[in-house]
């Protein structure tokens, strides 16, 4: 196995572009790729990219008619076909999106096979986590269900237990449904709650079905939590159920819009807090899944001011060559944001936080609501699994 890690990277990715006005601007990726380079990163990993998924390979969680609707609607977007979700507000037609979202599912999977066949211990796409995708139909700015492929072709490549945690802001609805009768997939999803924010799921009730009944965890976290309680959340929750369910392979989703400055939120989580569950996920996949490690990005609608630190911080986490939060961001990149943007990029890689949390074992408060949320989760889904609450 490869000391370094793969991160996967193709120019192509930014063609994957709603439009000017949309808020799921590509600039964040290449700010990010840009940003990686700019500390060095580049040099501690090993660049991969990928083909796009064909057909076959996207069957495995798409259906093939919507499939068909992508790619004709990706030649000619003014045919997008609503009844698929596409050629709407939040997932618009453009010339090649049958392509882009291909290649982004292609880097998840690629990131999926390396990690499985032992080629390197872990691997990064950030520009995938695109976890909203239905079998049927593009949801939330997501057109094919990246995390979902993934899982879906470590599966058919014999792993038999992969945990998939997602602490996007937005509930990673798609993965869920997607594994919602299957055993050997325990998703957890950490989000702000369904009463507030899109798309409405992700309570603590919904566990799974079938044999699949208890495969399925959520922690529904109520508008305005920061830090302390988004910390303490995660490590209530995610450490106890990945040394019970003990998967061969580790897929984290890393949506960079739990920040503070995000613009389409609640929740008030620092650059800090978001490092320090990437640090936590890093060292529960060396403590519970033999290393495998594949980190995905997601949501993140501060372009310049978070996405591209947040996702840097984990390429140099999975790289074990981790950024000082310290650090001074490089002039050069700050040129490059201005450039492109003609705005003032962040100068150091920090919000100033030094994140702390209250452990669950030392007790919780009953009239507390972000208790009041993990409890609820760990009422409906622990039992399910064997586990106390």
């Amino acid at each position: 196995m490869s000391g370094r890690a793969q991160l996967m990277w193709d120019d192509a990715v930014t063609g994957y572009d709603f439009g000017d006005t949309h808020p799921m601007d590509p600039v964040r990726l290449a700010l990010t790729m840009g940003l990686v380079r700019a500390f060095g990163l580049d040099a501690a990993v090993d660049l991969r990219s990928a083909r796009p998924l064909g057909d076959s390979s996207l069957r495995l969680v798409h259906r093939q008619d919507y499939v068909a609707a992508v790619r004709a609607a990706s030649a000619n977007p003014r045919a997008a076909d609503h009844n698929y979700g596409l050629g709407t507000v939040d997932d618009p037609a453009f010339t090649g999106m049958h392509e882009a979202s291909a290649l982004i599912a292609g880097l998840s999977v690629g990131a999926a096979e390396a990690v499985w066949r032992g080629e390197t211990e872990h691997a990064v796409n950030f520009t995938g986590g695109l976890h909203h995708a239905m079998p049927g139909s593009a949801a939330g700015f997501c057109v094919y269900n990246d995390p979902a492929l993934a899982i879906a072709r470590l599966l058919e490549l014999g792993a038999e237990r992969v945990a998939y945690v997602d602490v996007d802001v937005h509930h990673g609805d798609g993965v869920q449904a997607a594994f919602w009768e299957d055993p050997r997939v325990l998703t957890i999803s950490l989000h702000e709650h369904p009463r507030t924010l899109f798309p409405q799921t992700g309570w603590p009730e919904e566990t799974g079905a079938g044999a699949g009944e208890g495969s399925a965890v959520n922690v529904a976290l109520p508008a305005g939590t920061g830090d302390e309680g988004w910390l303490r959340a995660f490590h209530a929750v995610v450490p106890e159920l990945l040394a019970d369910f003990r998967p061969q392979v580790l897929v984290t989703q890393h949506g960079a819009d739990t920040h503070f400055e995000d613009p389409l939120a609640h929740l008030a989580v620092s650059l800090d807090a978001q490092r320090a569950v990437m640090e936590s996920c890093h060292r529960l996949a060396h403590d519970h899944a033999d290393g495998r490690w594949v980190a995905l990005g997601g949501g993140g609608y501060a372009v310049v001011d978070v996405v591209p630190r947040s996702w840097t911080h984990l390429v140099g986490i999975a790289a074990h060559a981790p950024v000082d939060p310290e650090s001074v961001v490089p002039p050069s990149w700050r040129d490059l944001v201005y450039a492109r943007t003609r705005q003032l990029g962040p100068g150091r890689m920090t919000d100033g936080r030094t994140p702390s949390w209250k452990a669950w074992e030392d007790g919780y408060d009953p009239a507390d609501r972000l208790d009041q949320a993990v409890l609820a989760s760990r009422k409906a889904a622990f039992p399910l699994r064997g586990l106390l609450t």
